[in-house]
């Protein structure tokens, strides 16, 4: 299929490429784009994949913890303006807070009795009309433990709770519970900075892993050795991979050193109880969602048309 420039400005910014070798990988690849952007990771012109994630949507990213149990929504709107309208914050604190009784299921809480009467989804629909902007209830996610705690954190928080990137960490433990909340919170920290895509390295998506199998065959066939040393290049580039986008042997952030699952085990044993690290979450405010970009200019001259 054909390719815009608007389509070669987009790979720049997904890949930081130059424009000339962003025509090339589109033209290559017949203007897929997801394509294009493996082209060019395999010559070694783009960025590693996180570049491709950059985020989109507005909104807000609400945490909320209530004893062993806590929760994380993302509800977005057209604008960032919106997202620092107060009644648009209250809407998504009041939703993180209603998510500990519904879960992971969106429709759950769109469907959950709001404070002041009728549903979430009907006060957010009062929202829309009063704001006078569109908004959205996206996902939610609940994590809680028997005995131990759950930590919430906001990275760069608009408002108490609230912020772009909101991260909750579920550490299960019969260890002293204030120590175990600093341990969390310097955790949330890291995974809001180095944004694991699994606790560890076997639960990484499996279509994910292959795609980086294949561009790390291509790159190591390109070396022109012998195929039993290309494998073992292979092998080795997913090794790499797994480990770098792992939660538990990332190195924590705050020495680059230390892999996180020995930083928790350091933990345990200074504590004198064993500490393992449940599960976590971490939203990030629109990753995966791609934002329409509009010409203003053509807009106004629309509109101008159209009076």
């Amino acid at each position: 299929m054909a390719f815009t420039a608007s389509d070669v400005k987009e790979l720049r910014e997904r890949t930081g490429a130059g424009m000339m070798d962003c025509k090339k990988a589109l033209t290559e690849v017949s203007g897929d784009m997801e394509a294009a952007i493996d082209w060019l990771r395999t010559k070694g012109l783009a960025a590693a994949a996180k570049k491709a994630g950059r985020t989109a949507a507005e909104g807000l990213v609400g945490v909320a913890v209530q004893g062993t149990k806590g929760a994380a929504v993302e509800v977005n709107s057209e604008t960032d303006f919106v997202a620092k309208n107060e009644q648009f914050q209250d809407f998504v604190r009041t939703a993180a807070t209603l998510a500990l009784g519904t879960g992971n299921d969106i429709d759950a809480l769109a469907g959950a009795a709001w404070p002041q009467g009728g549903t979430v989804q009907e006060k957010l629909t009062s929202n829309i009309a009063t704001i006078g902007e569109n908004q959205s209830l996206r996902r939610a996610a609940v994590l809680d433990v028997n005995d131990g705690v759950v930590v919430p954190y906001v990275h760069n928080a608009a408002a108490p709770g609230l912020g772009k990137i909101g991260v909750l960490v579920a550490l299960e433990s019969t260890g002293d519970k204030a120590k175990l909340e600093t341990l969390g919170k310097q955790l949330a920290m890291h995974i809001a900075a180095a944004n694991p895509l699994a606790l560890h390295g076997d639960d990484l998506d499996a279509a994910m892993v292959e795609r980086e199998r294949a561009i790390a065959a291509e790159k190591a066939a390109e070396s022109g050795k012998p195929a039993d040393i290309v494998a073992k290049m292979v092998d080795g580039a997913i090794a790499k991979f797994r480990k770098e986008n792992a939660l538990m042997s990332q190195l924590f952030v705050m020495d680059n050193k230390t892999k996180i699952e020995d930083v928790i085990a350091a933990e345990a044993k200074a504590l004198g109880a064993p500490v393992a690290l449940k599960n976590y979450v971490r939203f990030q405010l629109g990753e995966g969602i791609e934002k329409q970009e509009t010409d203003f200019a053509a807009e106004v001259a629309a509109a101008a048309g159209k009076a």
